[in-house]
């Protein structure tokens, strides 16, 4: 009888990593207990009635009864609350990750699991102040394509309150976004189990760079920390991968980011094809939001956080994505734009996503 070979250590303490996350995420906006509980209302009220507008205006169906649920299943949170179903999201996706590369990388100490969940705590809940909803297809306990759509109260809250915003088209308008996330996962029930993948595979060559550059003189890994800072300062767009990442990887961080490119500007061009009919204040909301996502007013110090922290390139996702659905449609228009969620070779390369026409010669010939 053989004895099965010992679990893989997780990644970092993440228990300890959500604790350190709702502990130092900020609170957010305040109001009154009558306020926060309309707003509570609101929002779940908001996240129903966008099911149908989404339905109606993608043209899409869940695949299956089980992930028209996904559609359905809302949780109004704070910002400790996101950064603990985020936690919980991280593990779930990174630990198979390190059963898969545990032969290669040396056994982490508990003060380097803890160091970790420090840094990823951190991150959360810096990042906590920043998100409106999230659809999460990873939550623990959910299926590939029936996950949870979160939304942060507080930020909504704060956002609407500095844009001087009609509450109830801007929560609206909110969930028209994130319910169009859902309904791609629900559509494309295989989209949740893809990612994994393709992610799995950018971490595992990432682990193994980590482990290398751990290795490494530190003259070396702070002249890469030095380059990235830099970069950001000059106004390039960086991610937090950019310092430790081979050719190989950088091309399959492209790939994965055309995806998301792809996720997030459909999701953009969706929640504004409702129009002014369903969000009466659609345009003001836009040009006023358009504003704030390019950061006008922001300190200096907060653009080049954002910029090292990668979300300057998130932001271009959504411009990317956008141009790319849009020139579909002026093609082929949305039912062949909607064949990209039939399978993963639909799915646009990164050159396509530049090119779309290049995307429509392939899947439609």
């Amino acid at each position: 009888m053989t004895t099965p070979a010992p679990a893989a250590e997780p990644l970092l303490d993440w228990t300890s990593a959500a604790q350190i996350a709702a502990r130092l995420a900020r609170p957010g906006a305040t109001a009154p207990r009558d306020d926060l509980d309309a707003l509570v209302a609101g929002l779940r009220a908001a996240a129903g009635d966008a099911v149908g507008h989404v339905l109606e205006v993608t043209g899409m169906t869940p695949a299956t009864p089980r992930a028209a649920g996904a559609l359905g299943d809302v949780h109004v949170v704070d910002r400790a609350g996101w950064t603990r179903a985020n936690a919980q999201s991280m593990r779930a996706m990174t630990d198979p990750v390190m059963a898969a590369v545990a032969a290669d990388v040396p056994p982490t100490t508990a003060a380097a699991r803890l160091a970790g969940a420090a840094e990823v705590g951190g991150l959360l809940a810096l990042l906590s102040g920043r998100v409106l909803g999230q659809f999460d297809p990873y939550g623990a306990g959910h299926a590939p394509g029936h996950g949870r759509l979160l939304l942060v109260a507080p930020n909504v809250l704060q956002v609407e309150r500095a844009l001087a915003l009609r509450p109830r088209d801007f929560r609206l308008w909110v969930c028209l976004h994130e319910q169009t996330h859902a309904l791609q996962f629900a559509a494309a029930p295989w989209l949740a189990d893809h990612l994994v993948g393709r992610v799995g595979d950018l971490m595992s060559g990432v682990t193994r760079s980590s482990v290398a550059m751990a290795r490494a003189p530190l003259r070396e890994k702070a002249a890469v920390v030095g380059r990235t800072v830099l970069r950001a300062v000059r106004g390039e767009l960086v991610t937090p991968l950019d310092g430790i990442l081979g050719p190989e990887q950088r091309r399959e961080l492209e790939e994965i980011t055309a995806v998301m490119a792809l996720l997030e500007g459909h999701a953009d061009v969706m929640m504004d094809a409702v129009g002014p009919r369903v969000v009466r204040s659609v345009r003001t909301i836009r040009a006023r939001f358009e504003k704030r996502r390019d950061g006008e007013g922001a300190p200096a110090l907060d653009v080049v956080l954002r910029r090292v922290l990668g979300m300057d390139a998130k932001l271009a996702q959504y411009r990317d994505g956008a141009a790319f659905v849009r020139a579909v449609e002026e093609r082929v228009g949305r039912d062949g734009l909607n064949a990209v969620w039939s399978e993963p070779d639909h799915l646009p390369s990164a050159r396509e996503i530049a090119d779309p026409r290049a995307w429509v010669r392939r899947v439609h010939g």
